[in-house]
C-alpha cells in the first residue's frame, strides 16, 4: 500500500502548517513548501513525528523558476504528487484610491498567478495517473468583497474562477478540483488586529467566535480524501455563517 503525496505551498505556518500535520495524520506523505526554510524543517519534523515521510521546498511563488525546480524536486523524491494544495497568500490592504502598484502585483503574484503555476506543475503527472486532488484555499471576502483589500478579494475571487475552470478542463481525467473559502480565523494574520477590530469582525459571524485553522484542515482532508471523489468545481465555505 503507497502513502499519497500532498503538496502543500504556505505550509510553514497557520493554516498550512495545520493542513500539512493533518494529512500526515491522514497517512500523507507531505512536502512542506514554502520560503521560510527553517519553519518548514520544525514542520517536517512534526511530519516525520507522526511517522509521515516529508521533504522541505524554499518555494518562492514570485518566481517560476522557483516553482518549477520545487516540484521538478518533488516529483524526483516520490515519483507522484496526489494532492496540491495552494494554501500560501499574503495580503497588503490599503484602499484601491492610494494603493501602491507593487502592494497590488505582489499580492496577484503570490495569491493567484503563483496557485496558477504550480498548478501547473503537478498538472500533467496527475493526468498521466489519472488521479489527482487540486485544492485552492480562496477566501470568504472572494466572494463578498471587503472594502481596503482590492488586490486580496481580486486574488481570492480569481482563485475561485481558476477552481471552476480547471474542474471543468480536468473532470475526464479524474482530477477534482475544489476551493476552500475561510472565514475569519485565528492565525497570525488575525494576531495582528486590535481588539475593537476583532469585536466589530465578529459582530458579522452568526457563530460569533473566529475559526480555527484545523477547521479548515479538516474541510481540506475531507476533499483530498477517496469520499469526495464526486465533488469537482465546489467552494466549501467555512466561515461561521459569515457569507452564505
Amino acid at each position: 500500500m503507497f502513502s499519497r503525496v500532498a503538496f502543500i505551498t504556505g505550509a510553514s505556518r497557520g493554516i498550512g502548517r495545520e493542513i500539512a500535520l493533518t494529512l500526515c495524520r491522514a497517512g500523507f506523505d507531505i512536502v512542506v513548501a514554502s520560503p521560510e526554510i527553517e519553519k518548514n524543517e520544525e514542520v517536517a519534523e512534526k511530519i516525520r513525528a507522526c511517522s509521515g515521510q516529508a521533504l522541505t521546498v524554499n518555494l518562492d511563488l514570485q518566481s517560476y523558476d522557483s516553482i518549477r525546480e520545487g516540484f521538478a524536486t518533488a516529483l524526483q523524491k516520490f515519483g507522484r504528487i496526489d494532492v496540491l494544495v495552494n494554501n500560501a497568500g499574503i495580503t497588503r490592504d490599503g484602499l484601491a484610491v492610494r494603493m501602491k502598484r507593487e502592494d497590488w502585483d505582489r499580492v496577484l503574484q503570490i495569491n493567484l498567478h503563483g496557485a496558477f503555476f504550480a498548478t501547473q506543475q503537478v498538472l500533467p503527472a496527475m493526468m498521466k495517473q489519472r488521479y489527482g486532488r487540486i485544492i485552492n484555499i480562496a477566501s470568504v471576502v472572494g466572494e463578498s468583497g471587503n472594502a481596503g483589500q482590492a488586490n486580496y478579494v481580486t486574488s481570492k475571487a480569481g482563485l475561485i474562477g481558476l477552481t471552476k475552470a480547471l474542474a471543468q478542463e480536468m473532470a475526464a481525467r479524474e482530477i477534482t478540483v475544489n476551493a476552500v473559502a475561510p472565514g475569519f480565523i485565528d492565525t497570525d494574520m488575525t494576531a495582528v488586529l486590535t481588539d475593537e477590530l476583532k469585536e466589530k469582525l465578529l459582530a458579522q459571524v452568526p457563530l460569533r467566535r473566529l475559526g480555527r485553522p484545523d477547521e479548515i484542515a479538516a474541510a481540506v482532508r475531507f476533499l483530498a480524501s477517496d469520499e469526495a471523489g464526486y465533488i469537482t468545481g465546489h467552494v466549501l465555505n467555512v466561515n461561521g455563517g459569515m457569507y452564505m
